[in-house]
């Protein structure tokens, strides 16, 4: 175990408390093709405010221990025999799996792997991944046969963007190898990291497995709910007082409505689909969920038009204010919020939308949706306001001053005086 030089590729929310917590331990290099994102860490500083910083100086050998350093060189992957790969699994514009950063990293990778190395795929694939699109790509660019000079593993990242409570050591990992003796290595190379503790999967299409279907069965429950504040809406009566009172059941799941988006709920589950249907079979549960939660942001916008109607508001060139863009709270993640959908069907009918979110940086929001985000709240006039993340800083705003220019007030996550409010999911 001592002789292991770990090189983590990817330094984003996954990536960077791993390599802090295995840099604690052992030699570790941080490698990201961002080099600018590597300067940062470099500096001590962390965009994603996922790290703990003083963990990473002491990695560093800033306060301490010297194992961790950083790098966007490929050359000095070289001298690393453990590479651990957390780069993104997106799904492209036909919700199909995107492979392409994996793919790119596992042809870097193969041009330095050596005899006897591991290495280890977190990244949130389907099945079979792995085995059947990764280490060919290994194969081919290193030379050299899998099993018999390399190996691999599968350990599945279950980061909670935002979360201070659940962090990386205190969430069991499951582990996996692509022989028996390599399966013990990985757990024991993530045991000695992970206080909670560690689950040794039978096989990597297990533990690919176990990742994919946590997301979908999250996304499948809150796709019902979903579903229920739709109906319940029509009904004339409000879903979190039903949820409330069904809620006294000791067995009953209390999943909330909302906007479902982020790296995994909103992703994992087209790549669970996309296997299936490879080998002939639709999931009609999984794909109905997706589209229940693919549409809520739309229901969301025509929602509050029709409140604004109702409030005589005339629509095309009304003011509206959306609160939040990141997919959750208190955390600066914007990758596939699905706010941008609630924004995107108001701009459809005409208003004039502002959004304001301290959280979010205001030139990723611009690159990656083209959304100009407010640097501050002023006193403009609105017609409408829309909480669409449960920010602390949003908790503590007086919505009263948008209440006495009648606008409508709508609130997606029933996170404020449900007095102030015109509708909510």
């Amino acid at each position: 175990m001592n002789n292991k030089s770990i090189a983590i590729i990817g330094l984003g929310y996954v990536g960077l408390p791993l390599a802090i917590e295995f840099g604690k331990k052992f030699r570790v290099l941080g490698f990201d093709i961002n080099t600018s994102r590597v300067d940062e860490l470099k500096n001590g500083a962390d965009r994603t405010q996922e790290a703990d910083l003083d963990g990473m100086k002491y990695a560093m050998g800033l306060t301490g221990n010297a194992g961790l350093s950083f790098s966007a060189s490929t050359d000095d992957l070289k001298t690393c025999n453990v590479f651990i790969v957390t780069v993104p699994t997106p799904i492209d514009q036909f919700k199909a799996p995107d492979l392409t950063p994996l793919i790119k990293a596992s042809e870097m990778l193969g041009k330095v792997l050596k005899s006897g190395d591991i290495v280890i795929y977190e990244s949130t694939v389907y099945p079979g991944c792995t085995e059947e699109d990764c280490v060919p790509v290994l194969e081919q660019f290193s030379g050299l046969k899998f099993n018999k000079d390399f190996y691999c593993g599968y350990s599945p990242e279950r980061i909670n963007p935002g979360d201070k409570v659940n962090t990386l050591t205190k969430i069991k990992k499951v582990t996996s190898g692509s022989t028996p003796e390599i399966a013990t290595i990985v757990d024991e190379l993530y045991a000695s990291i992970i206080t909670a503790g560690t689950h040794k999967a039978p096989s990597i299409k297990v533990a690919e497995a176990s990742k994919a279907i946590e997301n979908a069965q999250r996304d499948v429950n809150i796709s019902f709910v979903n579903e229920l504040a739709l109906i319940f809406d029509r009904i004339g009566i409000d879903t979190n007082d039903v949820l409330e009172a069904a809620g006294t059941k000791w067995n009953f799941l209390k999943y909330k409505p909302g906007l479902v988006g982020g790296h995994c709920i909103g992703v994992d589950p087209y790549y669970l689909a996309h296997k299936a249907e490879s080998l002939g079979y639709h999931p009609e549960v999984i794909l109905s969920g997706r589209r229940v939660n693919d549409n809520m942001g739309m229901y969301v916008a025509n929602k509050v038009v029709k409140l604004m109607i109702g409030k005589g508001h005339v629509i095309k060139g009304a003011n509206a204010l959306i609160l939040g863009i990141t997919f959750k709270e208190n955390c600066p993640d914007v990758r596939n919020t699905k706010v941008v959908d609630i924004y995107n069907e108001l701009v459809q009918f005409g208003i004039n939308v502002d959004v304001y979110d301290p959280w979010a940086d205001a030139a990723e929001v611009k690159h990656e949706y083209g959304v100009d985000i407010l640097s501050e709240l002023g006193d403009k006039k609105y017609d409408s306001v829309i909480v669409a993340v449960a920010h602390n800083e949003f908790l503590k705003i007086d919505f009263n001053k948008y209440k006495v220019n009648n606008a409508v007030i709508f609130d997606t996550k029933a996170c404020i005086d449900r007095t102030l409010v015109d509708g909510r999911l």
